[in-house]
């Protein structure tokens, strides 16, 4: 399974300290240059830089092909090499959390991931605990969908765990 991650559910999941979940989950998760150089901007969080730095065997660092992707709306850097590299690998997904880059993923018909899906699942296979993990985001600058969404997650979540296993 190829999976190319966008800058921003990395970053998050390193600053609730659930990085891991992702390899977990994928096994391998590939991002553009433009991505990891994004990860050591100046603003970036000094966790986020060291985890980058250490680059995880499971994290790899790709050039992305961006002459096979012209956006037609006006994304980052990070969002356009990650799209582009998607196509270029035909990945299975892309894991990203802008809008503007979902719609640009979509429109090319790659399947995309958000952070809270990836979190959601990663709590079926009791990786994490998924009101603590939602509880760590609300201290950062994520941006939550609407309560009423979270409250459904959270609800399905609970529902899970009261379902005796088969």
């Amino acid at each position: 399974m190829i999976i190319i991650s966008d800058t921003a559910p990395l970053n998050y999941l390193v600053l609730i300290r659930e990085i891991e979940v992702i390899a977990r989950l994928a096994g391998r998760v590939l991002i553009p240059q433009a991505v990891y150089d994004e990860m050591h901007a100046h603003k970036t969080p000094q966790p986020v830089k060291e985890w980058v730095d250490s680059q995880p065997v499971w994290l790899e660092v790709r050039r992305a092909n961006t002459s096979l992707f012209t956006p037609q709306r006006k994304i980052g850097k990070g969002e356009t090499e990650a799209i582009a590299l998607a196509l270029e690998l035909k990945a299975d997904v892309l894991l990203i959390d802008d809008g503007k880059g979902i719609k640009e993923a979509h429109r090319l018909q790659i399947p995309t991931l958000r952070l809270l899906t990836v979190l959601e699942e990663a709590a079926k296979k009791n990786l994490l605990d998924l009101p603590e993990v939602i509880d760590k985001l609300k201290r950062t600058s994520f941006h939550l969908p609407p309560d009423e969404l979270v409250e459904e997650m959270l609800e399905r979540d609970r529902q899970r765990k009261q379902t005796p296993s088969s």
